[in-house]
């Protein structure tokens, strides 16, 4: 097996080393497309079927290569591709934009692709975990090219091909990354279009995957209106909806871990991951320490005057009954300094993270924010931190963390908030195995109950049997 995968990555650095001189050229089978980039769906979809069925035939090592492909171009061109990413959707932080393609490598491949049987007087069964064939997925603009080429690897490696319809605020990069490993997977396997993507991508092309006869399986990650748009495809979904993780922090928690662990992970890319910490819940006994020490692990404390002015910029109130505040899109993604000076305020050079005392009343609680600021919010005990974080969860049963040294607490909070990802004592990236232990992966199927994606997600289940008596003991 070793052997293998180091043939593998010599053959990968060797076609990125001839792509970087420009070796590459276009082959017949691509000249309806850009290396994968089509403006049709029925185009698009087309070429992936062909391809699915030439991927089918090649076998095992060839899913092998290809994803080792998307691995390695990620890697070695990180820099590029993230700098890319960072210009063209102008939110986040661009070197965490870096740090989410160079972290590709972790994302499961073909090493999950397993076959079980059972033997017995009956003779002998296999199940194998097969394909479905032509997967539609619609990526996000938060992290487009990441969560494209986690997409990529997971499916090639259960021997899918896909078409993508990227957010459109990211679509540039989105293509840019499929002409890259389409080109690469080429050259290394003579495989093509085993990507393909929708250049300009709108609300039509999404609704046309959604339909087309040729795909045959949705992935979604995004935001509540493309999930419920999904959800309600006749075609089986994986759907990676919003959240709202909400932080406990009771008495017995170590302030210093909780704090450094609050700021690193509401502080990554911005806050736009969806497992980041959103609104945190600490008890009376130790909020002022708490709140100390998250200004001595880089965040900047808000007075409640200046919350109240940041409030009013991130937020418009309801208009009528029933409604809920509406963010001010503008705002997502900025850094921490910026909205500190749209309030008037002028921070230390190197803050990551504002943060603030406020009632749940405040918007910043209730709402899927995505920007550094964090409200904490004071709780007479565990007890209420835990209902509170269960109520501005709102139901999503995405993530939610505590910081606590007592087991049967982080019990109880598991069981009450009953989230796919449930982290305790640790930043939110620790529940992708990054800090803690697991895969990665950078859509999260919390609405249709997959969870963390994998290769097998993305499988269907065949058995195979032989009945006759064949067992040899």
């Amino acid at each position: 097996m070793q052997a293998t995968e180091q043939a593998i990555r010599q053959v990968v650095q060797e076609v990125l080393a001839q792509l970087n001189k420009g070796g590459a050229e276009k082959s017949v089978a691509s000249r309806d497309g850009d290396w994968g980039v089509f403006k049709d769906v029925d185009q698009a979809v087309a070429a992936a079927s062909e391809a699915f069925e030439k991927l089918s035939d090649a076998g095992m090592d060839a899913r092998r290569k290809a994803i080792e492909c998307v691995r390695q171009i990620c890697d070695s061109q990180a820099e590029e591709l993230g700098t890319l990413e960072f210009n063209e959707t102008k939110i986040g932080r661009l070197d965490h934009k870096i740090e989410k393609l160079k972290i590709i490598k972790l994302v499961p491949g073909t090493e999950f692709i397993r076959t079980d049987a059972f033997s017995g007087d009956n003779g002998l069964t296999i199940v194998e975990y097969a394909p479905f064939g032509v997967i539609g997925a619609i990526t996000p603009v938060t992290h487009s090219l990441p969560t494209l080429a986690g997409n990529v690897i997971n499916m090639v490696a259960s021997g899918n091909t896909l078409i993508v319809n990227p957010h459109p605020s990211g679509a540039r990069i989105a293509c840019e990354g499929v002409r890259r490993f389409n080109k690469a997977i080429h050259k290394a396997t003579g495989l093509e279009n085993l990507i393909t993507i929708i250049e300009q991508p709108t609300l039509e092309t999404a609704a046309a995957i959604f339909a087309h006869r040729g795909v045959k399986l949705l992935c979604v990650t995004g935001g509540p209106a493309v999930a419920r748009a999904a959800l309600e495809s006749r075609k089986k979904a994986v759907v990676a909806g919003p959240g709202n993780p909400p932080v406990v922090v009771d008495e017995t928690a170590c302030l210093e871990n909780a704090a450094k662990s609050i700021v690193k992970g509401a502080a990554y890319d911005n806050n736009l991951l969806c497992i980041g910490e959103k609104e945190v819940f600490a008890v009376e006994s130790i909020f002022d320490t708490l709140m100390v020490r998250m200004g001595q692990q880089g965040g900047y404390q808000l007075s409640a005057r200046e919350v109240d002015a940041l409030t009013k910029l991130a937020f418009t109130p309801p208009t009528k009954p029933g409604d809920h505040w509406h963010l001010n899109r503008d705002l997502v993604g900025s850094d921490a300094t910026k909205l500190a000076e749209l309030i008037g305020v002028r921070v230390p050079a190197g803050t990551q993270l504002l943060f603030g005392e406020t009632d749940v009343n405040n918007p910043f609680v209730p709402e899927e924010q995505m920007m550094p600021f964090v409200p904490f919010v004071r709780a007479k005990n565990v007890n209420q931190a835990i209902e509170l974080a269960l109520e501005y969860e709102h139901g999503f049963r995405h993530t939610s963390l505590i910081h606590s040294r007592n087991v049967q607490t982080m019990t109880k909070m598991g069981k009450a908030v009953d989230t796919t990802l449930f982290i305790k004592n640790g930043p939110s990236m620790a529940g992708l195995g990054l800090g803690g232990e697991g895969y990665l992966s950078f859509s999260i199927a919390t609405p249709t109950g997959e969870g963390v994606t994998n290769p097998l997600t993305f499988t269907r289940s065949r058995r195979c049997v032989l009945v006759d008596s064949l067992r040899v003991i």
